[in-house]
């Protein structure tokens, strides 16, 4: 009966040793296609609707939206966003394009897809990314808290804070819905983390340091678009010549 516990005991020990030592999952990427891209554009954010791929752009005084033709690279339709705003994040949900501003706590609602505008809405804090799942929308602030809003009034329901074990990621920026995750760049890194939207919990790591970019001119890594149609992953940079479809790797331990 001893040895019977002693091995029930040493049994238990080993898992939890095996899932405090398991690792967050890593990929890397592999590139389906490449896209031309507007290497004047300072991307912000990147969404794909009804076909149509949608970008913002910051920088005060260049902030705007547009409709881009992915294969082309051609803008189709354009917005400018007037100073003082420098554009954010942006996202569609419920015939409306919702955008954020950085350090003005103002947003901006629009008509989809005329892109008219409706309104304008405040909240607390820096604005960075958006996303959403259809009946909700998430933002990021640059903060390892992702929050959350109601889509009919705009209000924070409630926040999540990302952690991969106990360690907080911060520095959330461009954020997408991809098959039931939200995505994010990691401000200022080669680096999307991958996001469980109910608990914040981090379920991997995607290594995009190898994509090809002019490292005179290119900015950082920032936009992620996810076409759920046709279930292909574009992503791109600030001032990137180039936007790439990819397709995750698994990287070994």
């Amino acid at each position: 009966m001893i040895r019977y516990h002693a091995t029930v005991i040493l049994r238990f020990l080993f898992v939890a040793l095996t899932v405090c030592w398991a690792e967050t999952p890593r990929y890397s990427a592999r590139i389906v296609k490449t896209f031309p891209h507007d290497p004047n554009a300072f991307t912000q954010g990147l969404e794909f609707h009804g076909g149509g791929l949608y970008e913002s752009t910051g920088m005060v005084g260049q902030s705007g939206i547009r409709k881009v033709a992915l294969d082309s690279g051609k803008v189709l339709q354009q917005l400018r966003v007037s100073p003082p705003f420098f554009g954010e994040g942006i996202t569609i949900v419920k015939g409306q394009l919702i955008q954020l501003t950085w350090q003005h706590q103002t947003g901006f609602v629009y008509k989809f897809p005329e892109l008219q505008f409706v309104k304008q809405f405040s909240y607390s804090g820096e604005g960075w990314g958006l996303t959403n799942d259809g009946k909700q929308i998430y933002m990021s602030d640059g903060t390892a808290q992702i929050r959350v809003w109601d889509p009919a009034t705009l209000k924070e329901i409630r926040r999540i804070t990302v952690l991969d074990g106990t360690r907080r990621i911060d520095a959330l920026n461009e954020l997408e819905w991809v098959r039931g995750e939200i995505w994010a760049n990691v401000w200022q890194t080669d680096q999307i983390v991958r996001i469980a939207p109910a608990t914040g919990k981090v379920l991997g790591w995607i290594d995009l340091s190898a994509l090809p970019r002019d490292r005179s001119t290119a900015d950082v890594l920032n936009g992620i678009a996810f076409d759920a149609a046709t279930n292909r992953v574009i992503v791109t940079g600030k001032l990137w010549s180039k936007v790439y479809q990819i397709e995750l790797v698994p990287s070994k331990n």
